[in-house]
């Protein structure tokens, strides 16, 4: 597949949601409370995008589909993206910008707290998603760094399942992917740590003596 028209078809497929958001609201059709409607669809969708973030490398290793790594980080910016307008509706419209009151929400109920925590994990990741980030950092910083999207993806998961009081479903559904997502990364680390065992060292190149 052309990997450009792939990242253009991404990209507007992403895109589809707040415009649909947008021409509810436009029409009406946000119901009695549209802040919550905007803030739990902003949410939900942040984690969708988290999780179709961790599934571009099990899906390009079992499908052999090595193209769609070139999708990752935009599908990546597009969960911040997502976690941005959440936390800006909160921020905004559902609070004002009263400072006073965020900083007690964040202290006093936990869903805030760890769905504040879930925001703030991402934003490094999205400040070193360039390829200079990555120069800079070298390739295995990069990667360390990286791997907080597993973390957020556990507090937002954990954000929606303590935010939803009756039916948890959906957020429980979010969570079982998500371990299937995690539990294949422990079984690929566990797996090539085996192999790098039973195959041994590296044999030590003729007339080099032990440094």
């Amino acid at each position: 597949m052309n990997l450009r028209h792939a990242k253009i078809a991404c990209f507007f497929a992403a895109l589809i949601p707040p415009l649909l958001l947008g021409w509810r609201a436009i029409h009406g059709g946000l119901g009695a409370n549209p802040i919550e409607v905007v803030t739990h669809s902003t949410g939900q969708w942040t984690i969708i995008f988290l999780l179709l973030t961790l599934s571009v490398t099990p899906l390009r290793r079992l499908a052999r589909q090595y193209w769609l790594i070139g999708l990752r980080r935009m599908v990546g910016l597009f969960a911040f993206f997502y976690a941005t307008l959440h936390f800006a509706t909160y921020v905004w419209l559902d609070k004002f910008f009263d400072v006073h009151e965020i900083v007690k929400d964040i202290y006093k109920r936990p869903f805030i707290t760890v769905g504040f925590a879930a925001f703030t994990l991402l934003v490094p990741l999205a400040l070193s998603s360039t390829a200079w980030s990555i120069r800079k950092l070298g390739g295995k910083n990069w990667q360390r760094l990286h791997r907080l999207i597993y973390l957020s993806a556990i507090l937002g998961v954990i954000h929606f399942i303590w935010l939803v009081k009756a039916d948890k479903r959906q957020p429980c559904a979010y969570g079982f992917v998500l371990t299937v997502l995690l539990s294949y990364r422990v079984w690929m680390w566990f797996s090539t740590r085996k192999e790098r065992q039973l195959a041994g060292p590296a044999p030590r190149p003729a007339g080099l003596g032990r440094i």
